[in-house]
């Protein structure tokens, strides 16, 4: 099957990395799908003249009622609609884009929402077309490795103490680019770990922008209590997440970060930057802690200092991700859409 896929893709919002993920596991799945951005075109008819070119597209899905969802009604191929969360909680106020939304979400085959209450707040506000709409929260599975050590991943980062147990590993999981910044935190924790030699931090994460990787491991090299793990596999990253003592995030973007529902699932403690992808799922002092500079980095933590404290803490979080985001990975066992939705795209509802 071919796909248009239009999202909204500004960079640095929720949608870009929504959309991409959403891209990539359409196209693992065997189809084609090509990705575009709705800012670029200006009516629908541009969208329909797109469609019917040459060979043409069988299908179109759309994230956001209005800004993408609105360029497919003059398409002669089936559709589907992802709800992008201002569509159905601010833009249905107003009555000109309201009325617009629901023509998108009557021609529509299929629409998806992340969340129980987005589904009911699209049931109140635009025509009942609940048959429709289904629900599919973003799931996540974790599985630690049994042959996972420690001591020697801790050896291997260039990390050594005598007391590998006493120390309070901060582990920065991240694909080494600009938009995850995984500098930001190192001058401050640097002054920090010359306080406290026991408070290290450890960067890991696949090596996805070369010129920006060589910049990391040049910084943490000359960097005092701040270190470049390699890369593990995704067992062996649970193992260690479990291990440390908080994951940190530092993302200057976020849709929603794999990485703290994983430590949330795992019952790990999460410090994540105050960035409102991560605000969305780390609620400051009850899933997590929130931080909105590297100066109060160490402010923050004095909040969680004692470890078994801040581990019983966890426990939270870890029975919300378990609520709402494992049990929907059991169910599809992806962390997107239930792919057989599409067949809608061939059988009229």
């Amino acid at each position: 099957m071919k796909l248009l896929f239009l999202a909204c893709l500004s960079p640095k919002t929720g949608n870009h990395t929504t959309a991409e993920r959403i891209r990539s596991h359409i196209e693992s799945a065997g189809h084609t799908c090509e990705l575009r951005d709705a800012a670029a075109f200006k009516s629908p008819a541009e969208v329909a003249n797109l469609i019917s070119r040459h060979p043409p597209f069988e299908g179109a899905l759309a994230i956001h009622l209005l800004r993408a969802g609105s360029l497919l009604l003059d398409i002669q191929v089936p559709f589907g609609v992802i709800f992008g969360g201002t569509d159905i909680n601010e833009d249905v106020k107003v009555e000109q884009k309201r009325v617009v939304m629901e023509q998108v979400l009557l021609k529509a085959r299929f629409a998806v929402a992340f969340t129980d209450k987005l589904k009911e707040e699209a049931e109140l506000f635009l025509l009942s077309q609940s048959s429709k709409i289904y629900v599919q929260p973003q799931g996540i599975q974790t599985e630690v490795s049994e042959k996972f050590c420690w001591a020697e991943f801790l050896r291997s980062s260039g990390v050594s103490s005598e007391h590998v147990d006493e120390l309070r590993v901060f582990l920065l999981v991240c694909g080494l680019r600009r938009v995850k910044d995984p500098l930001y935190l190192v001058e401050v924790f640097s002054e920090w770990h010359r306080e406290n030699p026991l408070n290290v931090l450890v960067m890991i994460g696949p090596r996805i922008d070369p010129v920006f990787t060589v910049e990391v491991e040049a910084v943490a090299k000359k960097t005092a209590g701040v270190f470049l793990a390699q890369e593990r596999s995704q067992r062996e990253l649970h193992a260690a997440m479990k291990r440390c003592f908080t994951v940190v995030n530092s993302s200057v973007s976020e849709g929603m970060s794999a990485a703290i529902l994983e430590a949330m699932d795992l019952g790990v403690p999460v410090l994540a930057r105050d960035i409102p992808g991560n605000a969305a799922v780390v609620h400051h002092e009850f899933t997590g802690l929130l931080y909105s500079s590297p100066q109060m980095f160490p402010q923050v933590l004095g909040l969680g200092s004692k470890r078994a404290a801040f581990r019983d803490e966890a426990k939270i979080p870890h029975y919300y991700v378990v609520m709402q985001h494992t049990a929907a990975c059991r169910k599809v066992q992806s962390e997107e859409l239930p792919w057989e939705l599409f067949s809608l795209i061939y059988n009229e509802v």
